[in-house]
């Protein structure tokens, strides 16, 4: 069983900057596909907030966080980050990792966003 483990999540003020990790305990799996982050704020659904491709050349960001937010990819430490700046409180939400090719999610980690 391949297990995404996200962290990096907590409490940040508007404008600041938190990094998340999401790790794979399968080197293999992971580093064969793509990789997304979500997100999904209290009452709303979940949405597509970053992807990277399998070699980590191509990435792309939902319009609310181009520009802010970073995807990356460490396939020999079988990780993907997103370093998220310019915090906004609309941030707000339970960020999870999913690796489509092998249907598998984080728990997620949560972050909030105060003023």
């Amino acid at each position: 069983q391949v297990r995404l483990v996200e962290s990096g999540g907590g409490l940040a003020q508007t404008g600041g900057s938190l990094k998340l990790s999401c790790k794979s305990s399968s080197s293999f799996t992971f580093s064969r596909g793509s990789v997304e982050w979500y997100r999904q704020a209290p009452g709303k659904e979940r949405e597509l907030v970053a992807s990277i491709s399998e070699s980590g050349y191509t990435t792309s960001y939902a319009n609310s966080v181009k520009g802010r937010f970073t995807i990356s990819r460490d396939n020999v430490k079988s990780t993907v980050y997103l370093e998220m700046n310019n915090l906004h409180i609309e941030d707000t939400a339970v960020y999870y990792c999913n690796h489509p090719a092998s249907g598998y999610w984080g728990q997620g980690t949560q972050v909030t966003v105060s003023s």
